[in-house]
């Protein structure tokens, strides 16, 4: 079982390892009885105070085991490698390396992998409805006058 691992922290960071793409496969994540293999919740690891994000593999013809929704989070699916084919309250549609789906609170949910190599995704949760126009990376950010020094 591979574990995370950290990188390096600081006041202000922290910086862990899931290992490659290839190695999340060997991630294993409790859950009740049973052991998902192949999934791994990153946010906690990092101390992030606004999201919650996870990676998970699923070999060829494996789907994610059920169908989920959410009390108050939206999440993004971004495929990272492989095929497949995502569900949102009963419609289908494929999904491959570049794709990202939003989906809402409230939607039935789930992923099966219809390719023949690994399939893994990363998924970012976030409280819905959260950000406002004052949100904006364009006027969020801060840029600064510091020259930098590598």
């Amino acid at each position: 079982m591979r574990t995370i691992e950290t990188i390096k922290s600081g006041r202000n960071y922290k910086a862990v390892s899931v290992g490659t793409i290839d190695q999340i496969i060997e991630h294993e994540l409790p859950m009740g009885p049973n052991v998902i293999q192949g999934k791994v919740f990153v946010g906690q690891a990092v101390g992030a105070t606004g999201s919650e994000l996870s990676f998970q593999t699923l070999v060829p013809g494996q789907d994610s085991g059920f169908l989920h929704t959410h009390k108050t989070h939206e999440e993004l699916y971004i495929i990272l490698r492989g095929r497949g084919t995502y569900q949102v309250d009963g419609e289908q549609f494929p999904v491959g390396e570049g794709t990202i789906v939003r989906v809402s609170p409230d939607g039935r949910r789930a992923l099966k992998n219809t390719g023949s190599e690994n399939l893994t995704m990363l998924c970012i949760q976030y409280r819905a409805n959260a950000f406002t126009e004052a949100d904006s990376p364009m006027t969020d950010g801060n840029i600064l006058g510091d020259a930098l020094v590598w």
